[in-house]
């Protein structure tokens, strides 16, 4: 059986690589990507800590605020992509750093 350092350290690793991603990537299709690994990390956690609360006892809280996060980050996800191909079809770009010189 899994024990909650297992969890965690797993959520601690896709944390690290989401915020990578955010750091370092400049595409911003991989910051989007980033952005999704830090909340599946974040709902991972959240999920392993309300597990482990209680010996046998799973808190259907947790599960729900889980679901309703889960379901929320894919309408975000799908409104970024939405954003980034309207982008790319009026700059023909997706790099951050040249986007930011268009604002002059």
């Amino acid at each position: 059986m899994e024990t909650l350092a297992t969890y965690l350290s797993c959520a601690l690793i896709l944390f690290i690589i989401g915020l990578y991603c955010l750091v370092a990537k400049r595409n911003m299709v991989r910051l989007v990507m980033g952005l999704e690994i830090l909340i599946n990390a974040a709902n991972l956690s959240f999920i392993a800590f309300s597990t482990y609360q209680q010996s046998g006892y799973v808190d259907l809280l947790a599960q729900s605020v889980v679901v309703i996060s889960m379901a929320l980050a894919g309408s975000v996800t799908a409104l970024a992509l939405v954003i980034l191909l309207n982008a790319y079809k009026h700059y023909k770009t997706l790099d951050i750093r040249e986007l930011r010189r268009l604002r002059r």
